[in-house]
C-alpha cells in the first residue's frame, strides 16, 4: 500500500470499528436490560427494539450510497454519523421501551456503511482492495469480540443508558476522524453520469454478491440464538464465553492473513471465495450435530472455522462489489449491497428466533446450512474481476464506457 492507502484504510477501519463498537456493546445486554423499562415485559417489543436498527439501516443504505455519488462521500458520512449520534442520545434518555425503540430506529437511520465502503474503494487500488477491506473486517470482528467481554462489565457500572451515551460519543469521535484524518476522495470527470440505480440492479455478478451478503448475515445473526445456549449446555458459564470467542476470532485473522492475500495474488480468489462458502456450509452441519451432543472442544473448533470463513468473506465480498461496480455508481452499488446485508441481519434475527422455537437448535442450523447451499449454487458462476492498478486506469475505463 501507498502511504495514502494505508492512512485511508486505517482511518476508515477505525471509524467503522468505533461505530460498530457502540452498536455491539448494546447487543449482549439489550434483551436483559430492556425488560426493566415500562413495556419491557413484551418479548415482541423487545425483539423489535433489537431488530429495528437493521431494518432502518436496510431501508436507507441505497439512499445514502446514491447521495454519496452525487454530493461526495465525506458530507454524507458526517451527516449519517450525526443521525446515529442523535439516535444514541435519544435511546440513552428513553424513559420507556417505546422511546428506546424510537432511539434504535434513529440510530439505524445513520446508514453510512455504503458511503464509508465507497470512500475506501475510491482511495485504494484494485490490487490492494481486498487487504483494505480485510482490515475493516478484522476491526469489526475484533470489536465484536471485545464487546462480548466489555459489555457486561460496563453495563454493571453505567447501565444501558450509559452504554448508549458511550455509543453517541464514539459517533462524534468518528466525525472528527472523517473531517481531519481521512483523506479526501479523488475527483471524477464531470461528464460521467452519477449514481444510477438501474446500472447496478441489472448487473448479474453484483446481484450474486448481494444474495451472498444477505445469506451470510442472516446466518451470522441467526446462529447467535443458539451458540450461547450450546456453550452453557457444554458446561461453560455465560461470563466465560469470551474464552472461546476471542481466541477463535484472533486465530481466524491469522489464518486469513496467511492464506487469503497470497492466494489472491496468485489468481485463486474465486477458489478461496467458493471454499469459504463451502466451509460455512460444513460448519452449519457441524453445529447441527453439536446441538444434539454439545461439547466444548467441538464447539471451539466449529467457531474457529466459522470465523475463518466469515472473515474471509467479509474481506472479499465488499472488495469484489467495489471492483465490479462502475465508478460513477459505486455508492449506489454498495448501497444495494449494504441494504441486503442489513436486511439479512434483520431477517436472521426475526426468523432465527422462530426457527429455534419451532424446530429446535439443530433445525435452526439445518436451515442455515440450506441457505449456505443456495448461496454456493448462486455464486458458482462467479469470475474474479481483472485488477486495475491505478486510479487513472479506473477513470479511463469509466470515460471509455460512457
Amino acid at each position: 500500500m501507498t502511504p495514502l492507502e494505508r492512512r485511508a484504510s486505517v482511518s476508515l477501519a477505525m471509524i467503522y470499528a468505533a461505530r460498530m463498537l457502540g452498536f455491539f456493546l448494546v447487543l449482549p445486554v439489550f434483551a436483559l436490560e430492556a425488560a426493566h423499562y415500562p413495556g419491557g415485559t413484551d418479548p415482541t417489543l423487545v425483539g423489535l427494539g433489537m431488530g429495528i436498527y437493521g431494518l432502518t439501516q436496510g431501508l436507507l443504505q441505497i439512499a445514502y450510497g446514491i447521495a454519496s455519488d452525487h454530493w461526495g462521500r465525506k458530507p454524507v458520512i458526517v451527516g449519517g454519523l450525526l443521525v446515529f449520534a442523535a439516535g444514541s442520545f435519544l435511546a440513552a434518555w428513553a424513559p420507556s421501551l417505546s422511546w428506546l425503540i424510537a432511539g434504535r430506529a434513529v440510530q439505524g437511520a445513520g446508514a453510512v456503511s455504503a458511503a464509508v465502503t465507497a470512500l475506501l474503494a475510491d482511495l485504494t487500488r484494485d490490487t490492494v482492495r481486498t487487504k483494505s477491506m480485510a482490515l475493516v473486517g478484522a476491526s469489526i470482528g475484533l470489536t465484536f469480540a471485545i464487546s462480548l467481554v466489555a459489555a457486561p462489565l460496563l453495563d454493571a457500572r453505567i447501565g444501558l443508558h450509559g452504554l448508549f451515551v458511550v455509543t453517541g460519543l464514539l459517533a462524534l469521535l468518528c466525525i472528527a476522524m472523517v473531517l481531519w484524518w481521512t483523506p479526501k476522495a479523488p475527483e471524477h470527470p464531470a461528464h460521467v453520469a452519477r449514481g444510477r440505480l438501474s446500472d447496478v440492479l441489472k448487473d448479474g455478478p453484483l446481484l450474486r454478491l448481494d444474495i451472498g451478503v444477505f445469506a451470510l448475515h442472516a446466518t451470522q445473526t441467526a446462529i447467535w440464538f443458539a451458540i450461547p445456549a450450546l456453550l452453557v449446555d457444554a458446561g461453560l458459564a455465560k461470563a466465560h464465553h469470551w474464552w472461546i470467542y476471542l481466541p477463535a476470532v484472533l486465530a481466524s485473522f491469522v489464518v486469513m492473513g496467511g492464506a487469503l492475500f497470497p492466494l489472491e495474488r496468485r489468481g485463486y480468489l474465486r477458489a478461496v471465495f467458493l471454499s469459504a462458502v463451502g466451509l460455512l456450509l460444513l460448519v452449519q452441519l457441524g453445529f447441527a450435530e453439536a446441538a444434539l451432543r454439545p461439547g466444548l472442544p467441538l464447539l471451539a473448533v466449529l467457531l474457529f472455522l466459522f470465523f475463518c470463513g466469515f472473515n474471509t468473506l467479509e474481506a472479499t465480498q465488499p472488495s469484489l462489489a467495489s471492483r465490479l461496480a462502475p465508478v460513477h455508481a459505486r455508492g449506489a452499488a454498495l448501497g444495494v449491497y449494504n441494504t441486503l446485508q442489513s436486511l439479512g441481519s434483520f431477517t436472521g434475527g426475526a426468523v432465527g428466533g422462530w426457527l429455534a422455537k419451532s424446530v429446535g437448535l439443530s433445525g435452526l442450523f439445518g436451515a442455515c446450512a440450506g441457505l449456505m447451499l443456495v448461496w454456493l449454487v448462486a455464486a458458482w458462476p462467479m469470475r474474479a474481476p481483472q485488477a486495475r492498478h491505478s486510479a487513472e486506469e479506473v477513470l479511463a475505463d469509466e470515460a471509455e464506457a460512457t
